[in-house]
C-alpha cells in the first residue's frame, strides 16, 4: 500500500487531489490510502514518517509548504514531495529540499498522473524497507538498504548509516528481527551488518567502509557461507 499525505487548506484543491489520488489507483492497480492536512504546520507537528508521498501545497495560511518541507526534510531524508502551486518560480524552489516534482495548479489529471508515475517508480527503486529510528534529537525514517551496520553500547543501539550515526534505545534482537530479511548478518553478540556494504573479510574481521569488525569465531563459518550465498559465489 503507498502511503500518501494530501497538505493543502483549500477544500476544493484538497478534494481534487484525493479525487485524482483515487482514479490514478485504478488506473495503475496500485492500493493507496489518503490522509488530508490543512496546513503545513499540521503535518510537521509530531511528525511519525508515515507516509511514502506527500502532496504538499505551497501557499497556506500558518505555516507555508516549503517550511513544512525543510521541517520534515530534518526528520525524513527518504519520502516523496510533489509540490502543489500556481507559481513555478516558487516550486522551482523545492528542489532545494529534494522534491521530486511539482504540479501546477489549476491541477491537470495528466500531469499529476505522470508525477505520480515518477513517484512509484522511485518508491520502487529506493524504498525497499524503511525502518524508523526514534533517536535522540527525534524520528528519522532510513531505508534498510543504507543501514550499514549496527552496534549495541549496552541498552542503545549504534546505527551507522548513509544519513549518518544515530544512537537508539533498544536491544539488539529487536534490531534483528525487524531487519530479518533484508540482508544482515549478526557477526558478533554486539554486531549486525548489512551484506550489501560488506567491503571483505580480513584477520577474522569483516570490512565495511573501512572499519574493522570482528566476526566471532562461532559465527564464521556461518558467516562466510552467507555471504558467499549473497554474492553468489
Amino acid at each position: 500500500m503507498v502511503r500518501v499525505a494530501i497538505v493543502e487548506d483549500e477544500d476544493i484543491f484538497a478534494q481534487e487531489l484525493q479525487g485524482y489520488v483515487m482514479q490514478f489507483a485504478r488506473e495503475s492497480g496500485e492500493t493507496f490510502s489518503v490522509r488530508r492536512f490543512t496546513d503545513g504546520d499540521e503535518i510537521t507537528e509530531g511528525y511519525s514518517g508515515d507516509f511514502d508521498i506527500i502532496l504538499m501545497d505551497i501557499q497556506m495560511r500558518f505555516m507555508d509548504g516549503m517550511t513544512a518541507a525543510e521541517k520534515i526534510r530534518e526528520l525524513d531524508r527518504e519520502v516523496i514531495i510533489i509540490f502543489i502551486t500556481n507559481r513555478a518560480d516558487y516550486a522551482i524552489r523545492g528542489y532545494q529540499v529534494d522534491a521530486l516534482d511539482y504540479v501546477l495548479k489549476p491541477v491537470n489529471y495528466l500531469s499529476f498522473a505522470q508525477k505520480m508515475d515518477r513517484a512509484l517508480e522511485r518508491l520502487g527503486r529506493e524504498q525497499e524497507h524503511p525502518v524508523i529510528l526514534n533517536t535522540r534529537s527525534g524520528m528519522l525514517r532510513v531505508d534498510a538498504g543504507r543501514i550499514f551496520y549496527i552496534e549495541s553500547e549496552g541498552h542503545q543501539l549504534f546505527y551507522h548509516t548513509a544519513l549518518g550515526d544515530h544512537y537508539v534505545r533498544g536491544r539488539m534482537q529487536d534490531a534483528e528481527n525487524a531487519l530479518s530479511g533484508q540482508g544482515f548478518f549478526r557477526i558478533n553478540k554486539g554486531c549486525l551488518v548489512n551484506m550489501k556494504h560488506v567491503d571483505g573479510v580480513q584477520d577474522g574481521c569483516c570490512l565495511i567502509r573501512g572499519e574493522r569488525l570482528l566476526i566471532s569465531r562461532a559465527r564464521k563459518a556461518e558467516f562466510m557461507a552467507a555471504l558467499a550465498k549473497h554474492l553468489g559465489v
